[in-house]
């Protein structure tokens, strides 16, 4: 375990923790389904085989699991609201209480508003799908603002379109390749609407929660570094620079859907603040010709990049490499490339997965990152918030049960809590704080 302090941080720094609906409520019985719930149901979907029709059976555990937070001693608790749960009746009362629960316990709500699990009936290819969102929004706003004072829109729509509609190993399933861009775009369009009707029903705090990390080129051959900036764009300059810049990166704008001038000046509608999940770097270099598995996820040979891996550093048991670095990296990189356009940042999602109760390679992944944090801060980078990924053990997707990014110990037979050493950690670590 570290035993160097960590450095301090700015009073009023936000220190919280993060989870999804769906990876965690259960009780799917009581509300709609979800795309997620369709595309588990087919077989050799999920590599163990399992749904999250359980989960953690957060909807009917959750004062437990807000009794942890409050002994934790988080600021707030990032969790999502389940779009189809809300489609059901009453399903909004659920929310209440958990709102309730965490205002109670002293833990500010930080709820995200689209975490992936869309409901069935519902397709980000088409334009409609971003209205209904704002409609969706302007609901929950109406019922929970009184209490909630900070909102996320949307999680990680680069993942939702990579990997659920360009690769297929992400809900709903679809292959399509770079004819899912207009999935990025009516996400983005979405992203607009909604920070307009959270505006409307009186919010103020409102962001979003893009996934970012570095690219680093194979090498400094040319088809390497070209690869290399390509995905950069797609990964990372696809999402910021419209939320930011208010403008496509260039070559991406006339393969767009719609009136794309008029959907940008919405898609830049100002945030509060900028939401970044970051997990790891990724090296990229010239096709290789051969589909290749990275991270869990196969890689068509036909993508005009390859996936390399980064040698001489650690990996998760997911295989993901462990670089605290490259959040500063990452961080500074964003303060450089967007100047005065970037809000405050806050770091919505950072964590990794390892076995075990005793899980000191995640403490040692914790305190490098809050360290590579705290150098951002000192090179000039306003950051207002950490948010760990994740409180609890959980469903991982396509990984099923398989992948434990929690600070909290699941046992998924007798939905039993047991803190892990990281969670002592983190609890350390806060009371440090104060």
């Amino acid at each position: 375990m570290a035993t160097n302090p960590v450095p301090p941080f700015p009073a009023g720094f936000l220190w919280g923790v993060s989870t999804s609906a769906h990876q965690i409520e259960g009780a799917t019985e009581l509300r709609e389904p979800s795309v997620w719930d369709a595309f588990t149901a087919g077989p050799g979907r999920v590599k163990d085989g399992s749904t999250a029709t359980v989960a953690c059976d957060h909807y009917h555990r959750y004062r437990e699991d807000v009794a942890l937070l409050a002994d934790l001693g988080v600021d707030a608790y990032r969790f999502s609201i389940s779009w189809p749960r809300v489609r059901a009746a009453g399903g909004l009362d659920f929310y209440d209480r958990l709102v309730d629960e965490l205002c109670g316990a002293g833990v500010r709500p930080v709820p995200t508003l689209f975490h992936w699990d869309l409901p069935v009936g519902l397709d980000w290819l088409e334009r409609d799908t971003a209205a209904r969102f704002a409609q969706y929004v302007g609901v929950v706003a109406e019922r929970l603002g009184d209490r909630v004072t900070k909102w996320i829109t949307l999680n990680e729509p680069a993942e939702h379109t990579l990997l659920g509609h360009a690769l297929g190993v992400h809900a709903p399933g679809g292959r399509l390749l770079f004819d899912a861009l207009p999935v990025a775009h009516h996400q983005l369009l979405a992203h607009g609407l909604a920070v307009q009707a959270l505006r409307a029903a009186g919010a103020a705090d409102i962001g979003i929660a893009n996934s970012h990390g570095p690219t680093w080129p194979a090498s400094a051959e040319r088809a390497d570094v070209e690869a290399a900036d390509f995905y950069d764009v797609l990964l990372n300059r696809l999402f910021a620079d419209p939320l930011l810049l208010g403008e496509y990166p260039a070559g991406l704008g006339e393969l767009m859907p719609g009136d794309v001038a008029c959907d940008l000046k919405v898609i830049a509608e100002p945030v509060d603040w900028y939401g970044i999940n970051y997990y790891a770097p990724t090296r990229v270099g010239a096709p290789e010709g051969a589909e290749i598995e990275f991270g869990g996820v196969r890689l068509p040979a036909e993508l005009p990049f390859s996936v390399r891996e980064i040698e001489g550093v650690p990996v998760t048991d997911f295989g993901w490499p462990v670089v605290p670095e490259g959040l500063t990296e990452l961080l500074t990189g964003f303060r450089d490339r967007y100047g005065d356009r970037l809000p405050p940042v806050v770091l919505t999602e950072n964590g990794c997965s390892y076995e075990g109760l005793d899980d000191q390679a995640r403490i040692a992944y914790l305190d490098g990152h809050v360290r590579a944090l705290h150098a951002a801060l000192a090179a000039g980078v306003d950051v207002r918030g950490y948010f760990v990924w994740s409180l609890l053990d959980n469903f991982e997707w396509a990984e099923g049960y398989a992948r434990r990014f929690g600070l909290v110990h699941v046992d998924f037979a007798t939905l039993e809590r047991t803190p892990k050493a990281s969670y002592h950690w983190y609890r350390e670590l806060l009371r440090a704080r104060r």
